[in-house]
């Protein structure tokens, strides 16, 4: 089955978006990793999860915002519909949602793998480390609503 241009365009889209969900997710981990590694002593607790989590996610959807504008949505109609006041209310509306959700799913996460008993020295790993896993996968969670999110309500087609 072959793919019509309109279905090729919108693979190489998500593409892009992906790329500059990539970039902006390295700014999210690093500000996230900062905050709890810096700020809070790499210690778990409420504070240091919410705070952490939406540091970075605040320093990520600021990227996202204008890497989407420079390299995903490029034609001139989602220029257009990208820059007017409501559009830019929307993306980030949605990158507000995108926050509550990373929040949560953190959260719940990290409560997993913190009651998680899996073997001693492993165990000690994934105490360490767990946070950052969990970002990771939460990162991929959000980003498809992201996407979504802000292609059906921003930049579409009509």
């Amino acid at each position: 089955m072959a793919l019509n241009n309109a279905r090729k365009a919108l693979i190489f889209e998500f593409l892009r978006y992906v790329l500059v969900g990539g970039i902006a997710f390295l700014v999210d981990f690093g500000t996230f990793a900062l905050f709890r590694e810096l700020l809070f002593g790499g210690k778990a607790g409420t504070v240091a999860i919410t705070v952490s989590t939406a540091a970075g996610f605040v320093a990520g959807l600021a990227v996202n915002y204008i890497l989407s504008m420079l390299i995903v949505f490029k034609t001139e109609k989602q220029q257009k519909q990208g820059k007017n006041a409501r559009a830019v209310f929307i993306f980030f509306a949605v990158g507000f949602i995108g926050l509550l959700l990373t929040e949560l799913l953190q959260w719940l996460g990290e409560a997993q793998f913190l009651t998680t008993k899996i073997g001693e020295g492993f165990n000690d790993m994934i105490l360490g480390y767990g946070k950052y896993a969990v970002k990771i996968v939460v990162a991929g969670i959000v980003l498809i609503w992201n996407y979504g999110g802000r292609k059906t309500l921003v930049f579409k087609e009509s």
